[in-house]
């Protein structure tokens, strides 16, 4: 598969974050996080970034559709260390 905008090629690591206006892709083994907000306007800009994201989603789509799924991911493994700073 192709790499996306600016090197992202979906579930290939725990590093890569792609910035489309406010809203944030960030990569991961097991799943694509997004967060934040953006908003496609009706104009060029809006265009470009509407391009990018339908790009990026039609990868993730045959990422996906190429592999044997489970029908669900158990939820992620989240652990709480003592700050280092405090």
């Amino acid at each position: 598969m192709k790499k996306g905008k600016g090197g992202f090629e979906p579930f290939a690591n725990e590093a890569d974050v792609l910035h489309v206006g406010n809203l944030t892709l960030e990569n991961r083994l097991d799943r694509i996080s997004l967060s934040g907000d953006l908003d496609l306007t009706a104009d060029r800009q809006g265009l470009a970034a509407a391009r990018i994201l339908h790009e990026l989603l039609g990868q993730v789509v045959a990422k996906l559709e190429a592999q044997a799924l489970p029908d669900r991911l158990p939820p992620p493994d989240v652990k709480t260390v003592n700050n280092p700073f405090s």
